[in-house]
């Protein structure tokens, strides 16, 4: 978590550091991808991370209520809507 990198309280502070990537293999390949869907994610359903029962819940029901096709309408739509 951001949080864990600094001790500064900001909004990104429940979103997954992403370490630096410099070879397009690894910005592409699941760990890297993975994170940056997470930190996509409305900070409600974040928050509930800890939990592993209740995430798996939120997710569910917002998949069901967002229907993405891909991960580029994932993220532009996450971007305008819930970030």
């Amino acid at each position: 978590m951001n949080s864990e990198v600094h001790n500064i309280n900001t909004k990104y502070g429940f979103n997954f550091h992403r370490p630096n990537a410099h070879m397009t293999a690894y910005k592409n390949g699941a760990y890297y991808t993975g994170i940056k869907i997470f930190n996509c994610l409305p900070t409600h359903i974040k928050n509930l991370s800890h939990n592993a029962n209740q995430f798996k819940l939120a997710l569910r029901n917002f998949l069901h209520h967002h229907s993405f096709c891909t991960l580029e309408e994932y993220f532009n739509t996450s971007s305008n809507l819930w970030t």
